[in-house]
């Protein structure tokens, strides 16, 4: 907008002027008129009208100073006249250039020498020409010329706001190209006016207040004329009559009034006087005083339209003389039937009247109060009696002028609006809303009730909830029934087809005849709520007992309400109707039929009109309930309009009538409605953009107001007000980025309710890690100058805020002693005063001045404040909004509380981790195969620490670099700072830990390597002794070359041989017998052969892990101990788990035994329970991880087997299973022990079997000797054949590089699988939730029961099964060829390394002229890292003399080695160290694995230790699946903890307590509750209801258990689909 004015108007100053009016016909008038334009810069806009969308928008501050210049000061009259200060009128304007003159400028004449020259000066009043200079711009010209220039709109803004500060308004404007007579009718319609007439009724007064439009009004209206010059100014006569303390018409005395005034002569304005109903008032009833301003006779066509619409006519005459100009005008009026009242200037008589109704007074030698006064009593004197009323909306039937409401688009609107309102004449108001809007009446309200009746659940919660959940789209679908009444057919209709324009009109044409239809009846209906509500008041003063009548009167004021409630009828019910029709079909997903309304677009109607700064309802203030749907597609839609902006939120609070609504629409020109009688219901949401100036100094786009229904509101008074309250402070203060808190007065009592709500709202959003900042504002003070009292003020509002935060702690259980405790306050800069709105008694006074200036410094803080803020996107904004309403809907805020947003950003942030720790895996696993290969080369024989995280150090620095750019740049950096610090210090662990792992297997191969040497030295005596008979034999044999048979039988005849030669004195290492040491240990510990044997032979123990009930494993349980083991239902709190007592109970349990001893059994399946059941599976689960724990740190592998290392697990098993005997109240059968333990012996037998099997072929002389046969027939062959040293040799290193390529080559490509599998599956490349998610589609689609209880029971394990499956699919199916790509591309690199190593060795032995031996060496070192190359003894080669042959050999060789290797199958790197899916077993399995301590399902943390942060996962289960059933049946669980701790059920937190807690506490039941953070789901949870319809029968085998009685499966659940329940995973994952 500045830019406009800021345009520089002299380059095409032709071209520009042709545009605003043809040279050549230019008037002196209109050429002054384009002077006047162009120096305030607006010579285009008469032309591109200014719109409210320039200036409805944040700028920079109002300049307040007087340093402005001509060219901002149409732009600074906007910008004040907006903010309600009436000091826009003038604003002091800097000298721009020498041609601009002020009033305060002073004229300075040349110098003068003598007395008598001066004295001459003195008595000269002419001043020369070179000194006059141009006069600064007269304030009506400045405030007509951006009338002229505006649109309808911003007109209607204009005047609306001139009314507001109680100026005159333009009636009549000449326009200044046509010079056509305008009447700006539309710019009226904004305005309503309040008064109370008092009228003689019986000897006494009686008052009644009126409100109405003043198009509507019907009034007396008391035109003034003047009839040529005069000396007394007739707009100062006529502000004395309305406001002497306020220049109501601007007049020649008042600041900044020069005589060249331009654009004023001819306009003809008007203004109400509204009398408050005191003694005092000037006049009884509302009259309205029109002005027309210049020379009357001058100005025919106006002077005559005034004359006839007005009651009373005054005129200003400077003379009354037969034959002047005046004469015929005033003889025609005299004729006229009309009052008359004529004001002579030079006459100085009193008061006459001439004839009835015609009067005359002299002004001169008179007082301006005299004559005023005088004037007031003649005009109440006339209106008692008879007169003409003047209505505004009889200005469209004058002929001969312009009404602007005739323009086209205008009366578009207009008509469209009629259609819909027609609809509604002659109807009850309040039956309006019933009838033609029926979806957000009863309807709406019962679905709002039975929605948080959601979480207030009781008895059988899952069949309620269902139930409830039926009932709720029973009721959406007698919306849609319902949804289809002709006034929203016809809105819509409007609202589509009807262009940008024609659309605003239609609009506000609506309001304006809703308006006019309710206005009688909501009047009526208020007086009668204000006598009720005086009567209550009353009521509560007397002291005596009233209980019974004061009762009685408040619920009649409860109905009043009602109907109060019923008879509003505004746009905003129709936006909602709109809202309540999407939502009703989007949750039944049905399209209407052709021919109707397409409700789909609703949200993008309602979306065009937030962008353009329509208010929007964000919670119903009716229902006291937010339409999440409608309001996440609202904003959807904007977002698809504008983009994701970012919008800083600011949040109004405070007590209801405030002013709340008027001081967010003085600061930014808004449109919250302040209407009289009514506030604000519910909160609304406005855009308000960022300008282009001020956007730099800002992170974001708009800002976005949440201004609310007034705390406290006395509507809503006895009808839950406080928890209302709280829930609509925490609401709004949660959304806000900042909070304005409203005070209205000083009364430190009224305070407190209101300090209480929001410091506990603050209390909320601190405990959920949400930190919004406050200002609090003080409406309405006395005295704000007063720097001693505002300080006395802010340290009482710092008391109290102090105090109200040690109250809000103990309820919200939170450390707290001061406010500042809570949010960052500082009492000096975040308390503001404002001065008193009105300067003077309403309805006449105009705004204060201060106040404005109030406004203006809230407005800058809050502009300071935001600047430090990135604000959120809207798609956060909407987030924020489900996850508050949610949290809301819950008792428990804090507890419910679940930050969508904060989460997702989690969830990319855990993905990150995982590219981070994976980059640092990977590049470990790298340098682990190098140093590897260089321990098995005997390169090195100790590795340090230090030597690994220097290694690491390259990677590790630029892991940190792109963690700080991440935590820096990402535009999320407000919600991730909170981890950064917990990521650094994970990352920096995760890097410890790897190079701490990997210097544990390096040091394992090294003292391996160490337990070897003595056979590693062997190895090389053997080596030389095999070649050196190979050798010998071979030139025994030459002749024989060519007879293959004959050779291999040779060689084999002599190999035994030399094999027992070379181990003679070297013991054999026996296989072990795993099967027999078994039995051998269990029969030591005192078990029986059978039951051995038996276990053996069914293979049962192979399963004891994946039992579901263990019930058959139990000996006995003893009488004395029934009482405390027995699980009992709690029938009053639906309590599912733990130990009830009951003395009843235990003495029918010895009855029992006494007397029926022999069922004991049926006692034990009745009463062995979900506690006892959950104790043997983790007793299971622990005594399997600490024994193969054990078994592993035996140095197998080193030392080999040794049945003692079974003995030791074995004996500790048994001594486990007695240990827990001891604990619980039942014995376990031998059975249970010898299954364990040869459970274990059977998870231990295959790594025990591999490490022996490994000790072997290290340590095992014959095994050695045995391995090289072929190696050595194939040397003792090429012999044979005549083959050189160097052929010989060449053949050896290619056999040996064909071994240690092949196991290089698997390695590698292990690594790069890994790698290229945990980018590209799906299930890897994102976090743990996204690993969950995929593994439990997987399991749904294969519909595998057994895979399903082994991820119930043992989640870690099922997880590495599917990692396995992935893999396996990964590399043999689905990527087969790129899987051998890699492969070939590992060979092709070993190749070159190879090639490269030959060239370099040979070279070097070349230059030095060095032996075979030196050769050896040099190939070797060069490939020490890379290849595992055994020690060759050149000894039987010192013959070789020619190393380019040698080279030239093993290039042969080595071509056809790696053709070989090329053509590897994938199953070869089973065989080898680096497996890919044991490395992403690694790498995903590294995290939280602890169950939730309701329903078992895992934490989905990727971090293993992710404190402070809270366990959590998205897909919580019926517990039932786990096993949980009621105490003392056989009914399994079908409860969701999701569901449970939204209910108001309890539970007993462990088998042996006592006490129970709240479901909704759970957390304050013991740490291992504390630890969890379980939200309250509305969600369908689909997948796990589907896997219990599904797997029903097989549950119920498993666990011996039944879904009956109070855990029978609801109906509901057998509706889903397993399509649906793959598809809710996706839907959960979102979250």
């Amino acid at each position: 907008m500045r830019s406009s004015l800021d345009t520089d108007v002299r380059g095409n100053q032709i071209k520009k002027s042709q545009k605003f009016l043809k040279e050549n016909r230019k008037t002196p008038y209109q050429r002054k008129t384009e002077t006047l334009f162009c120096r305030l810069h607006l010579q285009e806009k008469h032309q591109q009208k200014l719109s409210p969308a320039d200036y409805l928008k944040v700028g920079p501050a109002v300049k307040q100073d007087y340093n402005i210049s001509e060219k901002e000061l149409t732009h600074s009259f906007l910008q004040r006249l907006m903010m309600l200060d009436y000091r826009a009128r003038y604003i002091p304007v800097k000298q721009d250039s020498p041609d601009v003159s002020h009033s305060e400028s002073v004229l300075v004449f040349g110098a003068v020498e003598k007395d008598d020259d001066d004295l001459d000066a003195l008595f000269s009043t002419r001043v020369d020409p070179d000194q006059s200079k141009q006069s600064h711009v007269h304030p009506m010209d400045v405030q007509m010329a951006v009338f002229h220039c505006s649109d309808s709109f911003l007109k209607q803004n204009i005047i609306t706001k001139l009314s507001q500060c109680q100026y005159a308004l333009p009636l009549l404007v000449p326009d200044p190209v046509t010079m056509n007579i305008d009447c700006p009718l539309w710019t009226f319609r904004q305005i309503t006016k309040t008064w109370k007439k008092t009228e003689i009724k019986e000897n006494s007064n009686t008052v009644t207040m009126k409100s109405m439009s003043i198009c509507k009004a019907e009034t007396a209206m008391v035109s003034f004329l003047r009839l040529g010059s005069l000396s007394v100014s007739k707009s100062q006569l006529m502000n004395t009559l309305i406001n002497d303390r306020h220049s109501t018409f601007f007049h020649r005395n008042c600041p900044g009034s020069t005589k060249s005034r331009h654009l004023m002569d001819g306009v003809a304005e008007i203004a109400w006087y509204c009398p408050a109903g005191k003694p005092n008032d000037a006049f009884t009833d509302c009259i309205a005083f029109c002005n027309l301003h210049g020379d009357a006779l001058t100005i025919a066509k106006q002077r005559d339209i005034l004359t006839d619409k007005s009651s009373v006519n005054v005129v200003l005459v400077p003379t009354l003389e037969k034959g002047d100009k005046s004469t015929a005008v005033i003889s025609a009026l005299l004729k006229s039937p009309k009052p008359l009242i004529v004001l002579i200037d030079d006459e100085n008589c009193k008061v006459v009247e001439k004839k009835q109704g015609k009067y005359t007074m002299g002004l001169k030698d008179r007082s301006q109060s005299d004559v005023s006064e005088e004037l007031k009593r003649i005009i109440r004197r006339i209106l008692s009696g008879p007169h003409e009323s003047f209505r505004l909306e009889t200005m469209a039937e004058v002929s001969g002028i312009r009404v602007d409401e005739d323009d086209e688009v205008c009366q578009n609107g207009k008509s469209a609006a009629m259609k819909v309102v027609n609809l509604l004449q002659g109807m009850d108001v309040s039956k309006i809303k019933e009838t033609f809007l029926p979806c957000q009446g009863q309807l709406w309200h019962d679905w709002c009730k039975k929605n948080k009746e959601l979480y207030h659940l009781k008895e059988n919660i899952e069949k309620e909830k269902c139930q409830k959940q039926k009932q709720l789209m029973q009721i959406r679908q007698k919306q849609i029934a319902a949804s289809s009444s002709k006034l929203m057919k016809l809105f819509i209709e409007s609202l589509s087809s009807l262009p940008s324009k024609d659309k605003e009109y239609f609009l506000e044409w609506t309001q304006i005849l809703i308006d006019a239809l309710s206005t009688d009846d909501v009047s009526s209906i208020h007086k009668s709520y204000d006598k009720k509500w005086s009567d209550i008041l009353a009521l509560k003063k007397k002291k005596h007992d009233k209980s019974d009548l004061l009762s009685s009167k408040q619920t009649e004021l409860e109905n009043i309400s009602t109907k109060l409630q019923s008879a509003t009828f505004g746009l905003e019910h129709i936006f909602r109707e709109m809202g309540q029709i999407y939502e009703a079909h989007a949750s039944l997903q049905k399209q209407t039929k052709r021919g109707k309304t397409d409700w789909s677009k609703y949200p993008e109607l309602a979306a065009e009109l937030m962008i353009s700064g329509h208010p929007m309802e964000l919670m119903d203030g009716d229902a006291g309930h937010v339409p999440l749907t409608w309001i996440s597609s609202l904003l959807d839609e904007v977002i698809k309009k504008l983009g994701d902006k970012r919008v800083f939120v600011l949040s109004v609070l405070g007590v209801q009538s405030s002013g709340k609504s008027t001081m967010l629409n003085a600061m930014f020109g808004l449109q919250f409605a302040v209407s009289a009688g009514r506030c604000t219901k519910g909160a609304f949401m406005q855009l308000v953009k960022v300008s282009e100036e001020i956007k730099k100094d800002f992170q974001f786009d708009y800002i976005l107001v949440v201004d609310t229904e007034g705390l406290r509101a006395l509507e809503l008074a006895g009808n839950d007000t406080l928890h209302h309250d709280n829930e609509l402070a925490t609401f709004v203060v949660g959304l806000g980025n900042m909070t304005l808190i409203n005070i209205f007065g000083e009364n430190p009592a009224e305070m407190q309710d209101v300090l209480q709500i929001v410091v506990q709202a603050f209390m909320r959003m601190k405990k959920v890690k949400l930190s919004p900042s406050c200002v609090f504002v003080h409406q309405n003070v006395t005295d704000i100058a007063a720097a001693e009292k505002n300080m006395d003020g802010k340290r009482r509002l710092q008391e109290k805020l102090d105090q109200m935060a040690r109250l809000a702690a103990k309820e919200e259980v939170c450390n707290a002693e001061c406010f500042s405790d809570i949010i960052a306050f500082d009492v000096q800069k975040d308390v503001k005063y404002f001065a008193q709105l009105w300067e003077g008694s309403p309805p006449m006074a105009p705004p204060n001045p201060g106040y404005s200036e109030s406004v203006q410094e809230l407005k800058t803080t809050i502009l300071s404040k935001a600047s430090q803020s990135a604000g959120i996107t809207l798609s956060q904004f909407k987030s924020k909004i489900q996850d508050l309403w949610n949290a809301l809907l819950n008792e428990n805020f804090v507890f419910s509380f679940k930050n969508t947003l904060e989460i997702a950003v989690y969830r990319k942030l855990e993905v990150q981790y995982g590219n981070w720790t994976w980059a640092l895996r990977s590049n470990m696993l790298t340098i682990e195969n190098q140093l590897y290969t260089r321990i098995e080369n005997g390169k090195s024989d100790k590795v340090e620490i230090n030597y690994l995280h220097e290694e690491m150090n390259e990677t590790f620095g630029e892991i940190k670099k792109a963690m700080t750019a991440y935590f820096d740049d990402d535009r999320e950096k407000e919600i991730l700072v909170q981890w950064q610090g917990q990521f650094e210090s994970k990352i920096k662990d995760f890097l410890d830990e790897q190079v701490s792992e990997v210097k544990r297997k390096l040091d394992e191969v090294i003292e391996q390597k160490n337990a070897c040497k003595e056979l590693d030295d062997k190895k090389t005596e053997f080596e030389n002794k095999l070649l050196q008979k190979s050798k010998e034999l071979a030139h025994q044999l030459k002749d024989k070359a060519e007879d293959e048979e004959e050779l291999e039988n040779h060689f084999n005849s002599v190999w035994s041989g030399w094999v027992h030669e070379l181990t003679a004195d070297t013991k054999p290492i026996e296989d072990i017998n795993y099967d027999k040491d078994q039995t051998t240990i269990l029969q030591e510990l005192g078990f029986e052969w059978s039951l051995i044997h038996e276990s053996k032979c069914s293979g049962r123990y192979k399963k004891i892990s994946q039992v579901g009930n263990f019930i058959d494993y139990v000996a006995f349980i003893k009488p004395q101990d029934l009482c405390s083991t027995g699980q009992q239902y709690n029938e009053g709190e639906g309590d599912t788990r733990g130990q009830g007592k009951s003395a009843a109970k235990v003495e029918k349990i010895f009855e029992y035994f006494s007397e029926k001893t022999a069922k004991i059994g049926n006692y034990i399946k009745s009463y062995f329970q979900y506690e006892e059941q959950q104790q043997i599976r983790s007793l299971i689960d622990d005594v399997e991880k600490h024994s193969i724990d054990a078994i592993k740190c035996k140095p197998v592998a080193t030392r080999g087997y040794s049945p003692t290392y079974l003995q030791e697990v074995a004996k500790n098993v048994k001594e486990r299973v007695k240990d827990f005997e001891t604990m619980w109240k039942f014995a376990l059968k031998k059975e249970f022990t010898v299954d364990l333990i040869l459970y274990v012996f059977c998870r231990a037998g295959s790594w025990i079997s591999e490490s022996h099997k490994k000790f072997k072929i290290n340590n095992d002389a014959i095994t050695c000797v045995e391995s090289k046969k072929m190696q050595y027939y194939n040397i003792f062959r090429s012999f044979c054949k005549g083959n050189s040293s160097a052929f010989v040799l060449g053949e050896l290193i290619c056999e040996k590089l064909k071994s240690s390529t092949v196991e290089a080559v698997c390695n590698k490509t292990a690594i790069d699988l890994a790698g290229e599998m945990k980018c590209n599956i799906p299930a890897f490349n994102g976090n743990r939730l996204n690993l969950e998610k995929h593994l439990l589609k997987s399991l749904a689609e294969k519909e595998d029961f057994d895979g399903f209880i082994t991820y119930i029971r043992h989640p870690q394990k099922q997880v590495r099964t599917f990692i396995r499956e992935e893999v396996q699919k990964y590399i043999f199916t689905e990527n087969k060829d790129k899987a051998m790509n890699i492969l070939k591309k590992n060979v092709e690199d070993i190749n070159k390394l190879v090639n490269q190593a030959l060239f370099a060795a040979t070279e070097k032995v070349k230059t030095q002229k060095g032996d075979p031996d030196m050769w050896v060496e040099e190939f070797s070192n060069l490939l020490k890292d890379e290849l595992t190359f055994d020690t060759i003894s050149c000894q039987n080669f010192s013959d070789i003399n020619s190393y380019d042959f040698l080279k030239e050999q093993i290039e042969k060789g080595l071509a056809s080695v790696m053709i070989e290797v090329s053509s590897l199958s994938l199953d070869e790197m089973e065989k080898f160290r680096m497996k890919p899916d044991e490395i992403l077993i690694d790498q995903l399995c590294n995290c939280c694995w602890v169950k939730c301590p309701f329903c078992a399902a895992v934490c989905t943390n990727t971090l293993k230790d992710h404190s402070p942060d809270k366990h959590n996962v998205p897909f919580h289960r019926p517990s039932g699946i786990e096993g949980w059933h009621t105490r003392g049946t056989v009914e399994l669980v079908t409860f969701f903890c999701t569901t449970l701790v939204a209910s108001e059920r309890k539970f007993y937190p462990s088998h042996d307590s006592d006490e129970t807690f709240p479901y909704k506490q759970y957390q304050s039941a013991g740490d291992k509750y504390a630890t969890w953070e379980i939200t309250p789901d509305a969600s369908k949870l689909t997948y796990w209801k589907w896997f219990v319809c599904r797997f029903q029968k097989q549950l119920e085998e498993y666990y011996k258990k039944k879904f009956q009685g109070r855990g029978e499966i609801p109906s509901e659940w057998r509706n889903h689909s397993k399509q649906e329940a793959i598809e809710s995973l996706d839907d959960m994952y979102n979250l």
